[in-house]
């Protein structure tokens, strides 16, 4: 074998040139047969659903705006800041006796979110709500006439609500790097200098989103308060289909509504979560 004819069989095999090679793309025939698949069922449920009669659209029109409907919607509104106003100040209380050096307070503190995340909501609001049979008068005054349904549905709410809360902040407050709070003290700042400018604006990227899922959550949750007669929301259609037997349209107009006001606090979360991760590797 001559000379040249080895150095071509040992020369390497050089690719053919960009312009000569065929990108072929990449097949996804399952996502594209899932992708459609879904649409036709979303199109199949929003056409069933706007041309079932049943629905009576024209009578949710009708209610949408009533005033008896407004009110409940504005006491479902009311109810929901308060608990929340209350139940985070309560539970940041918690959070702190949670982190302190005591352990009386840490004791305390855990048996609290215990007891308060063990008892379901509904059972709560019953036995405030029967708290009279155990101790008929308060400070001199009969139960009956110092806790009314909406006094009730407050203590209720917010005594469960600051369970969670507590572990809530309790969580953001620990995600901080302790490095950051050491940095601080040897700078000389002040403890509350250092809990407002620096713990707290790191803390709040972890605390937000849960604290948002728990308003919305806390919204939807008022609804259990009409058990015991606070005209809220649903209990405002509730009074009106008991009325008129329009069962489903009215409970379309309780739907829409909380849809509309969880939408609106959605939006809400997202931007106050953008506005406490700036700085953060995702800012969306």
């Amino acid at each position: 074998m001559s000379s040249d004819t080895l150095a071509k069989a040992a020369a390497p095999v050089l690719p053919e040139p960009a312009d000569t090679l065929r990108i072929v793309p990449q097949r996804r025939y399952g996502q594209w047969t899932a992708a459609v698949a879904v649409l036709v069922l979303l199109g199949l449920a929003v056409n069933s659903v706007l041309r079932n009669q049943a629905f009576q659209w024209d009578v949710v029109a009708d209610y949408f705006t009533t005033d008896s409907v407004l009110r409940g919607l504005w006491l479902t509104l009311w109810l929901t800041t308060v608990v929340m106003v209350l139940g985070f100040a309560l539970g940041a209380l918690l959070a702190a006796a949670r982190l302190s050096g005591n352990p009386v307070l840490r004791g305390v503190s855990w048996g609290y979110v215990w007891l308060f995340r063990s008892i379901p909501i509904l059972v709560q609001l019953l036995l405030w709500f029967n708290i009279g049979a155990l101790y008929p008068r308060i400070l001199g005054v009969k139960t009956v006439d110092l806790l009314g349904p909406v006094t009730v549905a407050i203590i209720g709410l917010t005594l469960h609500e600051a369970a969670y809360a507590a572990e809530v902040v309790r969580g953001g407050i620990l995600s901080v790097d302790r490095g950051q709070i050491e940095a601080a003290q040897a700078l000389g700042l002040s403890r509350w200098r250092r809990w407002w400018r620096i713990v707290l604006p790191q803390a709040m990227r972890s605390i937000v989103p849960p604290a948002g899922n728990m308003l919305i959550g806390t919204l939807k949750g008022t609804s259990i308060v009409s058990v015991i007669a606070v005209s809220d929301l649903l209990f405002s259609v509730q009074l009106i289909y008991h009325r008129t037997y329009q069962v489903i349209p009215l409970l379309m107009v309780a739907t829409i509504w909380y849809t509309v006001v969880t939408s609106v606090l959605g939006v809400g979360q997202y931007y106050v979560e953008r506005h406490y991760a700036r700085g953060s590797e995702r800012t969306r």
